[in-house]
């Protein structure tokens, strides 16, 4: 829940991002804790799997910031716009 908070309220991009992993975070850790409770593996097979795109995720998503940083000289929301024009 704060995850998806911080990602309705926040202005800044790397928040944004930061909010979405913990977001990936707290599904990794119910995966675990269920996979734990019932004796099965594949919850964390899938956390393994999470933390893979997670990391994807990350990388293009920095890449992003740093390319419109470069631009505009700002990691606002309320920047992209300017980058459709």
């Amino acid at each position: 829940m704060i995850g998806f908070t911080g990602i309705l309220i926040r202005k800044n991009i790397l928040v944004i991002l930061m909010c979405i992993e913990l977001m990936l975070n707290a599904v990794n850790l119910t995966f675990v804790t269920y996979s734990t409770l019932l004796q099965d593996m594949a919850g964390q097979m899938s956390v393994f799997f999470i933390i893979t795109v997670a990391a994807a995720e990350s990388a293009v998503g920095l890449a992003l910031v740093i390319a419109m940083f470069r631009t505009l000289r700002s990691v606002s929301t309320e920047e992209i716009q300017l980058l459709r024009e």
